[in-house]
């Protein structure tokens, strides 16, 4: 969902605009009553003594006559008037659905110039189904902890909490698992990746040369975005025109080349791969490429993905321990080498604006131990659910963390409250001085025969 403004578009993950919302709604509302309120007063006062006299005795037709305001209400014996004034204040927060939905209603190519479209005619469409999973779950029922971290798990399920989601943590530099809770939904085929999408869709185009870092996108006549300032605000608009200037079948092929669609772990007892699209979703490239829409994501995959980006390059098959022994035995092995590490400085400083200023800012952010990150909130339909996702890693020198959170469930779901959860993670893992660990060494020669082993 987009709102619009006199400065140009904006993505609903960007909370800084809550409070202005919610401030002019509330005017809009006392306007609505006033004149309301104006309008039955001089009516009141234009009446005779008679005719009131005539309304209070009123007979059943008198009654008939009141039929159309009874059916806005819905609901005997009340004021036609009253029943329409809570009818309009309540309509806004009915139809505050997301863009998908204005697309797939109107039949719109989801187009950058489609999207500035609508939000500046303001349509918000009715939801297409009702988010079925609970807020609230027992997010470690069945879980496996044997060759798990416990000290990353207790970190992961306290901020968990009752939360139903679901938290992955990995080591970048090995693709270790250090953590799963809730390994039902990790392991599942997936959801629609909803923002989180836009990390692999800006190295795909850094990749192809489409944009640089600096290059300046027009929102209106006045107003520009450039790639930072997109990634920290997850700008819907920006990262649509990057699709449509990629085209599907580039963003196919990077998307293949950084994990998706394909199962990230090696062996990992139960887990499913993701999917991608084997043609243009009928919604547009430019959906895909800002919503996700037409791919499933899992957090496994995401998790690989997002430790190649912290690594520099090396996208790792995700080895996850079945015992303690297992664990200290581990070779990494190599899926495939990623030409990005000219790349990620390109997008490191979004991903931590998202965290400083921008959707993730929940996370809470460290300068001495920075947090880099990327939100996404949206529907998965097929569910059907609410989204909240948020795909991070830390810094922490030599030693780099990746935290993967999916939360699923209704409106107390979105990507900048799962980065609050990755943010808990953190926070504890810090405090636990987990940071100052020696790193695993590993033989380069180990390394160099586990290329190109293992099986999706």
């Amino acid at each position: 969902m987009f709102l619009s403004s006199s400065d140009g578009i904006f993505n609903v993950e960007d909370e800084a605009l809550h409070s202005f919302n919610w401030q002019r709604s509330l005017i809009r509302l006392g306007i609505v009553l006033s004149a309301l309120a104006c309008g039955w007063c001089l009516s009141f006062a234009a009446e005779e003594p008679a005719a009131k006299k005539k309304v209070v005795h009123s007979t059943s037709s008198g009654a008939k006559k009141a039929a159309p305001g009874k059916a806005v209400a819905k609901a005997p014996g009340k004021a036609p008037v009253r029943a329409s004034a809570k009818s309009a204040a309540k309509a806004p927060v009915k139809t505050a659905a997301g863009v998908p939905h204005v697309v797939a209603k109107t039949q719109v190519r989801h187009t950058a110039a489609a999207v500035q479209a609508s939000a500046a005619a303001g349509k918000r469409p009715a939801a297409r189904s009702a988010w079925k999973a609970p807020n609230y779950a027992d997010s470690l029922e069945g879980d496996n902890v044997d060759g798990e971290d416990l000290l990353v798990r207790r970190a992961a399920v306290d901020a968990l909490g009752p939360l139903n989601g679901s938290i992955v943590v990995t080591d970048a530099n090995t693709g270790r698992v250090l953590t799963i809770v809730n390994q039902k939904l990790a392991f599942k085929s997936g959801y629609q990746p909803c923002s989180t999408v836009k990390v692999p869709v800006a190295l795909a185009a850094l990749s192809e040369n489409v944009v640089d870092r600096e290059t300046l996108f027009h929102l209106t006549k006045r107003k520009t975005i450039a790639m930072t300032e997109a990634i920290a605000h997850s700008n819907n608009q920006y990262f649509a025109n990057l699709g449509e200037k990629l085209g599907f079948e580039r963003v196919s092929y990077y998307a293949r080349m950084f994990g998706l669609g394909e199962k990230a772990g090696l062996d990992i007892a139960g887990e499913q791969a993701g999917t991608l699209p084997a043609e243009v979703p009928k919604l547009g490239v430019g959906m895909m490429t800002s919503f996700g829409e037409g791919i499933t994501l899992t957090p496994l995959e995401y998790a690989a993905l997002i430790g190649a980006v912290a690594n520099g390059g090396t996208l790792y098959y995700l080895q996850y321990p079945k015992t303690d022994q297992d664990a200290q035995a581990l070779v990494p092995r190599v899926k495939r080498r990623l030409d990005i590490d000219n790349l990620v400085s390109e997008i490191k400083p979004g991903m931590m604006g998202a965290v400083e200023y921008g959707t993730a800012r929940r996370a809470g952010f460290d300068p001495n131990v920075p947090i880099y990150g990327k939100t996404g909130t949206c529907t998965d339909h097929w569910s059907p659910t609410h989204l909240g996702w948020f795909g991070s890693f830390v810094d922490a020198g030599k030693n780099k963390y990746v935290v993967v959170v999916l939360l699923t469930g209704g409106k107390l779901v979105s990507g900048p409250a799962a980065s609050g959860v990755a943010g808990n993670v953190y926070k504890t893992l810090s405090a636990s001085n987990f940071y100052n660990r020696q790193p695993q060494e590993i033989s380069p020669t180990a390394m160099i025969t586990a290329v190109g082993t293992g099986s999706n």
